[in-house]
């Protein structure tokens, strides 16, 4: 279990009712590592500027981890965080590794705005 101050989601159906019921989604996955960390914290520090986005951790050993790693925008990722951005239950866009808080807000504005 990843201790992050984000809402976690944990299993096959935690991933599939935060993504289909829910407009925006921002999800990262991965451990609690040196390139894990900073996003976790950037997420956790950025959530209450998007109202309309959804902001989810997820253990990428865990149970649900799957979900994220076998999606064709993940396949070729090598690092982690895994980190995915949906929209109405469509990726929208993934990234790989460490993100710094400009990456992770022009993603969001571009695609949640």
């Amino acid at each position: 279990m990843l201790r992050t101050n984000l809402q976690h989601t944990d299993t096959n159906a935690d991933f599939t009712d935060v993504v289909e019921n829910n407009e925006n989604v921002m999800i990262c996955c991965g451990r609690m590592g040196p390139m894990c960390l900073p996003v976790y914290d950037i997420m956790d520090s950025i959530k209450d500027n998007y109202e309309n986005v959804i902001f989810r951790d997820m253990d990428f050993d865990g149970p649900a981890g799957h979900n994220i790693a076998s999606l064709p925008e993940c396949r070729r990722f090598n690092g982690l965080p895994f980190t995915v951005y949906f929209k109405n239950g469509k990726v929208v866009a993934a990234t790989t590794s460490i993100q710094n808080k400009k990456q992770i807000k022009e993603i969001l504005d571009r695609e949640f705005a």
